[in-house]
């Protein structure tokens, strides 16, 4: 791991799809000498689809040190459609000015094709269709049919791709080496028994 950009930032939001950043979470926090720490729009715990209530370590408000951080990861979840977040779109803006690794996931990839993110990099989602619904939305050229897709500092995944998701974000990170990776990816895709 390179330098102190040791701090794996996880945005929480309301109803936020707690399995769809579960792996990459554990491993890193558990495995590695990365840390995992929440960040959301302000400190009040943010309950997950299942019903875990999390607690939030920073507020966007008061974060301000991002050279730590070595990456940003957004769960999904559903709230990411039913708000524009423009406060959230102002951190990943300026996450992105320093250099961040960003990884979106389902509700939140559509976050941030709706804010512009996407217009200029390779990317996927939930469907075409969803973010050709999106306002704003100007990177259809760019859309990728597939579970997961990295271009340009992004990382964007289907709301079925939470293996394939933390597999590219492993790799971003160099949590381990290639062949543990790929061990991983194997066991965790088509599992240990066969």
């Amino acid at each position: 791991m390179k330098g102190t950009k040791n701090k794996i930032l996880l945005f929480l939001t309301d109803r936020w799809c707690d399995w769809e950043a579960s792996y990459v979470i554990a491993a890193t926090n558990s495995y590695t000498d990365y840390v995992v720490e929440t960040i959301a729009i302000d400190t009040c715990p943010k309950i997950s689809m299942g019903g875990i209530k999390a607690s939030v370590d920073h507020c966007i408000d008061n974060y301000q040190d991002l050279d730590n951080v070595a990456i940003v990861i957004l769960p999904g979840g559903l709230s990411w459609e039913e708000n524009d977040y423009d406060e959230i779109a102002e951190f990943i803006h300026t996450a992105i000015q320093s250099d961040i690794p960003i990884a979106a996931i389902c509700g939140a990839s559509t976050f941030l094709c709706k804010h512009g993110f996407l217009d200029h990099v390779k990317h996927t989602g939930d469907s075409l269709e969803l973010f050709q619904n999106q306002k704003g939305y100007n990177g259809r050229s760019l859309y990728v049919q597939a579970q997961v897709v990295v271009d340009g500092g992004f990382v964007t995944a289907n709301e079925t791709a939470a293996v394939e998701f933390a597999y590219e974000i492993f790799k971003i990170l160099k949590a381990d080496s290639d062949e543990e990776l790929d061990h991983w990816f194997d066991n965790f895709k088509n599992g240990a028994v066969r």
